[in-house]
């Protein structure tokens, strides 16, 4: 009985205003964009974070690389766009006036986190170099700024300081990502390949990492964090490999998720992100097109509820910003995040777009200018707002569209100041109320309620959003719309009535969009499959005509239906090309699949660089694609490679390597 209570007290305070209609505006046309979506701007914007100012914009940040070549370094880039088709270059974040005063000289700013909370933009950043160790000691910086476009002010010393690694070096306390949880806390996740990733807790302000930090990932595995909170999941999202391969990178995502935002983190088969076999379910890899080495990725969710992925990845055939084995070309892409059994998926499968897909949908329908709110309403006062986000509505009382909402699917989003108790009514089918220290969901006859953090600062701007499809309604607060939560309340699913969308109570409203959702996608994109056997043999005998030896191995043995061959100290990779190789002619055409069962025991946990066995498709000992398992330092990883000659002046080759898949278990 109480969500009725609660449906028809809501529902009596907001009668239809005088003035209103039933009108609905035109669908708004379907604006495109293309990868690489910089390209106006740079060549190169790596490391990409993103957030929407309150002035409607969204705003851009890359690490310090040149935008182009021969350009120079910068101090970190940002850049802004309102619809994801045109850009406007805004410069960099930092001057040699500005950045941190404990950086040392030639330090390089890399993968700026961006982040709003307690009324300020906020920048965690990687620091390469400090004063306090000169030589290579990274940390991570923060610093802070009253807009998205600055001025940033970096504070006195590092949010987390060196790691010595107690052998005279540094672990790599790089690639920061900061994350507000559920239980009101501020969370730091930062850290690679040397030493892992590890999370710490932050002081409330943001400033400072407080107690003892845990490791969420093995070491030589991830970097590049970002966690986003959905369905009471926390996603961990990590890059593997080398980012910066050139023609040969093989830099992806890869996702595990925890009921805490400290983990454990486990990928979709229940493999742990710390396991020695080490863990990882597929966000986003290279397809076949002409983009390599998507990763280094940020997260954001667009007025229609369509999640995005936001990264860099490497066009192969233009792949360096300098010369050959310089700095890589690595601008910046956006697709679409589909969820799939509950795992984000880039285009459901499919991987890094090369054509023209629609943009992120921005802006409102109804009538409704987001960043002036008021003239889209009935019963709202406009108030002339401030430098950073411009006009906003005031509601005192009652409030509500001019234009009715369709039927059907409907997301409501805002940045909203709250004042008392704050109601959104969609459809007068659903309604979330934020009210005292609760948020509140009706959906029918269902109703949920959740408790806000006990420091929840209802006075400062933070992003309300509530949204009905017929599988789920979901109401939620949190700091910016990136993946962070205060609460989120969550329903069964209904399909609304057509209504104008209204509001009871007493806030400041900004940035108001409200859109149809934007249809999901469940299924994932078709895979090849095998079809009939063209050759192959089971080593029942001696090896067929169609087999053939470069640098034949006399101890390769082919008994008892199957072919043995003991570990080489051997490698192709680079000017060595001393292993052995047993190959089979390939099948006429371009269109095959080769398989074989592979057992090497390389044990866990310890040392066994580079213990490896598998597949290879051959061209000569400097074009080749291999697939094995492999040993490195004290994970264990199922290999895609691949190395070509780089620089045909001098015949130099590059290898590059994606990290695909799970190695089975010995004995399995």
């Amino acid at each position: 009985m109480p969500s009725k209570r609660l449906l028809a007290a809501a529902l009596t305070l907001v009668a239809v205003a005088a003035g209103t209609t039933a009108a609905q505006a035109a669908p708004d046309p379907v604006v495109k964009t293309t990868n690489p979506i910089t390209s106006s701007f740079a060549d190169t914007f790596a490391d990409p974070s993103i957030i929407q100012g309150r002035d409607g914009y969204w705003y851009a940040y890359a690490t310090s690389d040149p935008l182009v070549a021969n350009g120079p370094f910068g101090l970190m880039h940002l850049a802004r766009t309102k619809d994801f088709s045109s850009w406007e270059y805004l410069g960099t974040v930092f001057n040699d006036q500005t950045k941190p005063k404990w950086a040392a000289p030639g330090s390089f700013f890399w993968a700026p986190d961006i982040r709003y909370f307690d009324g300020k933009y906020v920048m965690y950043f990687t620091v390469t170099d400090t004063l306090a160790n000169p030589g290579g000691d990274p940390a991570i910086g923060v610093a802070t700024a009253p807009t998205p476009a600055g001025p940033w002010t970096a504070t006195d010393g590092p949010v987390v300081t060196p790691k010595p690694d107690g052998n005279g070096g540094y672990y790599g306390t790089i690639d920061p990502a900061m994350l507000t949880a559920a239980d009101g806390k501020r969370y730091l996740y930062y850290g690679g390949f040397y030493g892992g990733i590890s999370v710490t807790e932050l002081s409330p302000d943001g400033m400072h990492a407080v107690g003892t930090p845990t490791q969420v990932t093995i070491g030589d595995r991830y970097e590049g964090s970002y966690v986003v909170y959905r369905d009471g999941w926390y996603y961990f999202m990590g890059s593997s490999m080398n980012c910066c391969a050139g023609p040969t990178t093989g830099y992806s995502v890869f996702a595990g998720r925890s009921r805490s935002p400290k983990g454990p983190f486990l990928d979709a088969d229940g493999a742990a992100l710390t396991d020695s076999r080490v863990g990882g379910t597929t966000v986003i890899t290279q397809n076949g097109n002409k983009w390599i080495g998507p990763g280094h990725h940020a997260f954001m969710t667009d007025a229609a509820g369509q999640d995005h992925i936001i990264y860099h990845a490497i066009d192969r055939g233009t792949p360096w910003l300098t010369d050959p084995f310089g700095i890589n070309r690595r601008p910046m892409l956006i697709d679409k995040i589909d969820w799939i059994d509950g795992w984000p998926r880039t285009r459901a499968g499919l991987g890094p777009s090369e054509g023209p897909v629609p943009a992120p949908v921005t802006g409102s329908a109804l009538g409704i200018d987001s960043t002036d709110p008021a003239g889209g309403l009935v019963g709202a006062t406009r108030l002339p707002g401030d430098a950073v986000g411009g006009a906003s509505a005031k509601i005192a009382g009652a409030a509500q569209t001019r234009q009715a909402a369709p039927g059907g699917s409907l997301r409501v989003e805002a940045d909203v100041r709250l004042g008392g108790s704050f109601t959104t009514v969609l459809g007068n089918q659903v309604v979330a109320r934020v009210a005292g220290n609760q948020l509140t969901l009706v959906a029918g006859r269902r109703t949920t309620s959740v408790k806000l953090p006990a420091d929840f600062d209802r006075t400062q701007w933070n992003k309300l959003s509530v949204q009905v499809t017929e599988s789920s309604v979901t109401a939620r607060l949190n700091d910016a719309g990136l993946g962070d939560v205060y609460a989120e309340a969550q329903l069964p699913g209904l399909r609304l009535a057509a209504a104008p969308v209204r509001w009871v109570g007493s806030a400041e409203v900004d940035n108001l969009t409200v859109r149809s959702v934007a249809k999901p996608v469940t299924k994932p994109a078709d895979v090849p499959r095998t079809g009939k056997v063209l050759a192959g043999d089971d080593f029942d005998g001696s090896l067929g005509s169609g087999w053939s030896w470069v640098r034949k191995d006399d101890k390769a043995v082919v008994a008892d239906g199957k072919l043995s061959w003991p570990l080489e100290n051997a490698d192709l990779v680079g000017t060595g090309n001393n292993a052995g190789l047993l190959l089979h002619d390939a099948p006429a055409g371009d269109k095959w699949i080769a398989e074989t069962k592979l057992h090497l025991d390389t044990g866990q946990g310890d040392v066994r660089n580079y213990q490896q066995a598998g597949m290879i498709a051959y061209l000569s000992d400097n074009d080749f694609a291999r697939l094995g398992n492999v040993s490195i330092w004290k994970t264990r990883q199922t290999e895609y490679g691949r190395e070509l000659v780089a620089r045909p002046s001098d015949g130099a080759t590059s290898y590059g390597a994606a990290a695909i898949g799970r190695s089975a278990q010995v004995g399995s």
